[in-house]
């Protein structure tokens, strides 16, 4: 299964784009078959963004799904580092000093773990209206970024 499509030659995104930025755990219901409500709303999700080419994620989303793949859910190596490359044909934000220092920053000042505080940074860095997290508090704005649990 395509779980990263491209749209097809000739077509085109039916509406503007709007970034969307996916955090861990959405992506890895993906692939997740213990719960499959939620693996098909992830799936819907991800298909969407990637039709619409507005799908974002970063360096540490690839990284932490990478590891969930492997140790949690027992992926095989080649099929999980092809599902982490297919996620590379979206945008991927880059962690540099800047964005770590913000985070901290972030995570005093809202009182969420740095990991958490560094997955909204790099959302609000890809210029992200949504952030798609089960992690975080649902309807949690951090500026133009709105927090979205796609489970509830």
């Amino acid at each position: 299964m395509t779980l990263v499509a491209k749209p097809a030659k000739g077509q085109k995104a039916e509406r503007p784009l709007m970034p969307v930025f996916f955090d861990t755990n959405v992506l890895a219901y993906c692939t997740d078959p213990r719960d499959k409500h939620k693996q098909g709303l992830a799936q819907q999700l991800v298909q969407r963004a990637s039709l619409h080419g507005d799908g974002i994620v970063s360096t540490q989303v690839l990284i932490e799904l990478y590891q969930v793949l492997g140790h949690k859910l027992r992926v095989p190596d080649v099929q999980r580092l092809a599902l982490i490359k297919a996620y590379t044909a979206w945008p991927v934000i880059a962690h540099d000093l800047a964005l770590i220092t913000a985070a901290m920053e972030k995570s005093v000042r809202h009182e969420i773990s740095l990991f958490d505080a560094m997955v909204v940074e790099a959302a609000l860095r890809s210029g992200a209206t949504t952030l798609h997290s089960e992690d975080m508090p649902h309807g949690q704005r951090f500026g133009a970024l709105t927090l979205i649990n796609p489970f509830l």
